[in-house]
């Protein structure tokens, strides 16, 4: 079977739709769905069905998908022996907590842009992650460590939240109790896509947000702007001067980060030097990761 009708196979499992495959890879639709229907002819029966929801690998697809995922894993290895010893090159796109990628990442990334000049960075930083599996991503920092899946996961570094409240605005509080009796900023109950993000019910059961947002950067602004205190990252509330930390010694929150990415990608060039560089700024920022600057 030909190797680039293959990786268009691969495109459109991964992606759902012949749109979003030829997105991928930077192609039409049209020679997407013209390419795929000269590898079905191949294989001597249909891979998808096509259905309201998108393109759902047949059993004959599932079957092919395997094979398909050998042959795309040795031609990465291919591709870095003949590129040992070059300059690391390419796209690395990463997949991160919002507030990470915004906050910790984001302000640093000239830095390995600087070192690494042949590496293209795409920083994917939003509520929720892209699918490691189906290489939607090259990284991902996770708040938890994935149960199965092709995957190689570590812990990244441990990290501490707090609450936090605008300085000059916010009223002394004196215990956990008083927050009943706060505006609090938080998530939207229903739309937290991650059980670490339970910060407000893990604080003292029964509390609630009365101004949420499904973004924490929308929850700093908004407890910045003096709406209400929120429980917010250290290395977010500590490095803001117009935020104060409340009951330190009360509300303190632990969590990590975990570092994942697929298992064939682990000697990629460009996938290390990133790991390698993301290792190292976390490493210096770690008082300020875990609140204690």
């Amino acid at each position: 079977m030909n190797w680039d009708d293959l990786r268009i196979f691969l495109a459109v499992a991964r992606t759902g739709t012949l749109s979003a495959a030829g997105r991928r890879l930077g192609l039409d639709a049209t020679t997407v769905a013209r390419r795929l229907g000269r590898l079905e002819v191949e294989a001597g029966r249909s891979l998808f069905e096509v259905t309201p929801a998108g393109h759902i690998l047949t059993a004959r697809g599932q079957d092919l998908l395997g094979h398909a995922q050998t042959m795309e894993s040795a031609a990465i290895a291919c591709a870095e022996g003949a590129q040992a010893g070059l300059q690391a090159s390419g796209t690395i796109r990463v997949s991160v907590a919002e507030g990470f990628g915004t906050s910790v990442i984001a302000p640093h990334l000239h830095e390995f842009a600087d070192a690494h000049p042949g590496i293209g960075v795409e920083l994917v930083a939003s509520s929720g992650f892209l699918n490691l599996s189906r290489r939607e991503a090259d990284v991902a920092v996770m708040l938890a460590r994935p149960q199965r899946g092709p995957l190689v996961a570590r812990k990244l570094t441990d990290y501490n939240l707090g609450i936090y409240g605008r300085r000059g605005v916010a009223r002394p509080l004196s215990s956990i109790a008083d927050l009943g009796e706060e505006r609090l900023v938080g998530y939207v109950p229903d739309l937290i896509y991650a059980p670490e993000l339970h910060y407000l019910e893990e604080t003292a059961p029964g509390l609630s947000a009365t101004l949420s947002s499904t973004s924490v950067n929308a929850q700093a602004a908004m407890i910045r702007s003096g709406a209400g205190i929120g429980i917010l990252h250290c290395f977010v509330g500590d490095l803001d001067p117009l935020l104060e930390r409340l009951l330190p010694e009360e509300v303190d929150i632990a969590r990590s980060y975990w570092l994942v990415m697929h298992r064939d990608l682990r000697g990629v060039a460009r996938v290390k030097a990133f790991v390698d560089w993301l290792d190292g700024l976390v490493t210096r920022m770690r008082p300020l990761m875990v609140g204690r600057p």
